[in-house]
């Protein structure tokens, strides 16, 4: 595991974020605040994400909207 100081991590962001892309675990340590790990992400996902893709999947109840007996005495 790499470790970096926080100023250094600063300088040379893109190649820890390369390391870390080839499977190296990345620490960045700030004195007084700890540390953080970069690591790779595991998998991408399998295909991009598409808006409308889910329509005619979710139906909605006719009465959705309609007021629930449980707010009854809120509601007066």
């Amino acid at each position: 595991m790499e470790r970096y100081s926080l100023e250094e991590a600063r300088l040379y962001l893109d190649q820890l974020i390369t390391q870390a892309r080839e499977g190296k675990t990345v620490l960045i340590v700030d004195e007084n605040e700890g540390a953080v790990q970069l690591v790779p992400v595991s998998s991408p996902p399998l295909r991009p994400r598409r808006a409308g893709s889910a329509r005619g999947l979710i139906k909605m109840a006719d009465d959705f909207d309609a007021p629930l007996e449980d707010f009854d005495d809120y509601m007066a």
